[in-house]
């Protein structure tokens, strides 16, 4: 039976599962600190359970989500919900920070290995890491105590035998840690489970404090640097700002994700974006299943109705589109949209985050070029996508299951692309005169019988 030595209060019922079994399964020599917060500078670290075993010192974080989780790239795909950041790349930089807060209390613990590890609970959780990049940090609940206990994990240059250095550990936690009283709370939301991000960002499911039992919301929560000169601080809130501006400048829309409120807290240190939790998976998740055109009607209605608005979009990829459980397609992801003519722009920092495959020719080299018929190049890549497979190769794409109109969006020419108004108008056309002779077809074939 594992020592809890310390910590704040669990979260949610899969942090209780998880503390619960190291502490009645885990050797008795470990230690077990739970619900705290690292803080480093003005970045404050969440950390879910910390664990000093023999050989290391892992930070942990506990994950109740359900089915089956797709990793592409820095994003996990959940079932029926909206894509997060890997948890797996943020609790990196966690440890990365603790063993760095370690050694500035005493030098002798460079020679500890501080390791990570992403617990799942959900009995049918599964991950597919095709790169394998977060998958050696990920485990569940009935292989965490062999993940934890493998020696295998020390990266060269660290001690095997970190018992030489518990009072040290110990000590130097006690002066970098603090306990977590409550759950994290941002104005009136109130955390149920922390998603992922990054550096940048932190995105967590949240309810209303004041309504126990309404519905949740999803929060974006973004570091920002207070110490800042008041010109990088300026610069710093509009472009964490810009997804906010950008909504409130569209008009509500079922094809649009909505957003409740943006506000910042503290000194100005961190930057809340308040959205709708909508229920559904990323359309990344189904490439190459097939697809009904209503889900690329839906996406074409959602970006008609934010260029009517004088949005560009700019990062259309299908992991900004939510398709519901009742199969409507929601588009979201509007962190580097333009919203219509300013003062400032965002746009140097697409070259970090665009998936080159959904970029139009022209924008290729220049991002800051992008305009609505770029973000139509990206909608038709997208739908070609969905409906074959395959990423498109171009102007000349063809298949039997693309529409002309979705090969006219692949243009390279944004002259000759249709707007996605004219793009949806068309798929319309082309879905009525299927259907009619589908209708045609029946009839037929009843007079026959």
């Amino acid at each position: 039976m594992a020592e809890i030595v310390g910590g704040g209060h669990p979260v949610n019922d899969a942090e209780r599962r998880v503390i619960a079994y190291l502490r009645d399964h885990a050797p008795a020599d470990w230690l077990l600190l739970h619900n705290v917060e690292v803080q480093r500078g003005h970045d404050v670290f969440e950390v879910d359970l910390i664990v000093l075993t023999g050989h290391s010192l892992v930070v942990v974080d506990v994950k109740g989500t359900r089915g089956r989780i797709e990793v592409s790239g820095t994003r996990w795909f959940p079932p029926r919900r909206e894509a997060f950041g890997s948890p797996v790349a943020k609790l990196r930089g966690t440890a990365k920070a603790l063993k760095g807060l370690l050694v500035s209390k005493a030098t002798q613990l460079e020679r500890v290995y501080v390791d990570c590890l992403v617990v799942l609970t959900s009995p049918d959780a599964e991950l597919v890491d095709p790169a394998g990049r977060d998958a050696v940090n990920v485990t569940d609940l009935p292989g965490l105590l062999t993940t934890l206990s493998d020696v295998s994990r020390i990266r060269r240059g660290c001690s095997p035998d970190a018992k030489p250095y518990r009072t040290a550990i110990l000590d130097a936690l006690n002066q970098t840690v603090r306990r977590s009283t409550a759950p994290p709370r941002f104005g009136n939301w109130e955390v149920e489970e922390q998603l992922g991000g990054d550096t940048k960002v932190t995105e967590y499911r949240a309810f209303n404090v004041t309504l126990p039992g309404s519905e949740t919301v999803l929060l974006r929560v973004y570091q920002a640097d207070p110490l800042a000169d008041s010109e990088a601080r300026a610069a710093e809130r509009q472009r964490i700002a810009n997804a906010y501006q950008t909504l409130a400048r569209i008009p509500p829309h079922p094809c649009v994700v909505r957003s409740r409120d943006f506000f910042a807290i503290d000194d100005e240190s961190r930057f809340v974006l308040v959205l709708d939790d909508v229920h559904g998976e990323a359309l990344h998740l189904s490439l190459g299943r097939g697809a009904r055109l209503s889900v690329i009607q839906d996406l074409l209605r959602g970006l008609a109705h934010a260029h009517a608005n004088g949005v560009v979009h700019r990062a259309l990829t299908p992991a900004s589109v939510l398709v519901t459980d009742e199969g409507h397609a929601v588009l979201t992801g509007f962190d580097y949209a333009k919203p219509g003519p300013r003062n400032y722009t965002v746009a140097h920092e697409l070259g970090n985050v665009l998936d080159a495959h959904y970029v139009a020719p022209e924008c290729q080299e220049r991002p800051d070029r992008m305009t609505t018929a770029s973000d139509v190049y990206a909608a038709g890549a997208v739908a070609y996508h969905l409906l074959t497979g395959r990423l498109p190769d171009g102007p000349d794409a063809h298949g039997p299951d693309v529409p002309e109109v979705v090969r006219r969006m692949l243009d390279h020419s944004p002259a000759r692309r249709p707007t996605a108004a004219e793009a949806l108008d068309a798929l319309e056309g082309n879905a009525a005169l299927q259907e009619s002779r589908l209708k045609r077809l029946v009839r037929r074939l009843v007079s026959r019988s």
